[in-house]
């Protein structure tokens, strides 16, 4: 247990990520009934870009530094705003210095009455994350393992809401454990909104995967990805994906011109690409 998000907090992962999560959270905000937002994996809950440790990396400039200041078609500044302003939020003037994460960024835009668990198991990070909540009444911290805490949790009392499950994937397996997530979490909420994140390196893994998800017999699940690099090398993470079970009616025609957005403006050589696929429930589209 040695993963910290701080070294990749604010990369072009973190982008789609968050701002898909963004959108499914306005969607909800769309009906007047309460909802729930579970983060099994929930990291620190904020992120200082100025610490050494994101220096070293500074995969942020390469992510979120490069939208800020960016001014695109309304048509994607529309999708991109309630992420974009949590931003915008977190920190004064152009300089960004504080990245939001998943627990925070769904914290900022959920409503009264609405309510949040976050779960992380590292003990540093989990700590951090307590502080980070430690006055607000709506957040349940847990510092379980995200697996059980999947189980535990589910269903929310408000049988509304989202599921984000955001593994490290720094051990062996975590294919295999995200399909028995998503399982897990499509019998316990058949009704709810669950997105899975992966990183994409070798994609006969990821075809694999998406193999299992769909023998499970799951209706209703869209496969986003967006790569900076064409994924045909060793190195560096080429692309970023998000499995969504039971998203929103509005979200593919979003992602369909979002993501074309997203991987000219982050892309990192040649054949920066998005691509979305109903893996079950409706049809194929390809950006």
């Amino acid at each position: 247990m040695n993963y910290r998000h701080i070294y990749h907090a604010g990369n072009f992962a973190d982008v789609l990520k968050h701002a898909v999560l963004a959108l499914v959270i306005e969607h909800l905000k769309l009906k007047d009934a309460p909802f729930r937002v579970i983060d099994t994996h929930a990291g620190t809950g904020r992120y200082d870009l100025a610490s050494e440790k994101a220096q070293k990396t500074g995969e942020w400039r390469d992510g979120i530094g490069r939208l800020l200041d960016d001014t695109p078609p309304a048509e994607i500044a529309a999708s991109l705003a309630p992420y974009l302003d949590v931003i915008r939020g977190e920190n004064s003037g152009s300089e960004v210095r504080s990245y939001p994460g998943s627990p925070l960024i769904a914290r900022r835009l959920m409503r009264r009455g609405d309510r949040l668990v976050v779960n992380e198991a590292h003990p540093e990070d989990a700590a951090t994350l307590k502080e980070v909540f430690a006055k607000d009444p709506a957040t349940k911290v847990l510092t379980i393992d995200g697996w059980s805490a999947l189980k535990a949790v589910l269903p929310p009392k408000e049988r509304r809401g989202i599921v984000l499950i955001d593994p490290p994937f720094e051990e062996p397996g975590e294919f295999q454990r995200l399909v028995e997530g998503l399982e897990a979490a499509h019998r316990r909420f058949a009704t709810g909104t669950v997105i899975l994140w992966y990183p994409i390196k070798d994609v006969r893994v990821v075809q694999s995967f998406y193999r299992e998800a769909v023998a499970l017999g799951i209706p209703k699940l869209l496969v986003a990805e967006l790569f900076v690099r064409p994924p045909y090398s060793e190195g560096e993470l080429a692309g970023t994906g998000l499995l969504i079970l039971n998203p929103p009616f509005t979200l593919e025609a979003k992602l369909a011109s979002l993501l074309p957005y997203l991987a000219s403006k982050l892309a990192r050589a040649q054949g920066a690409n998005g691509r979305l696929e109903w893996l079950a429930g409706e049809r194929v589209t390809s950006s």
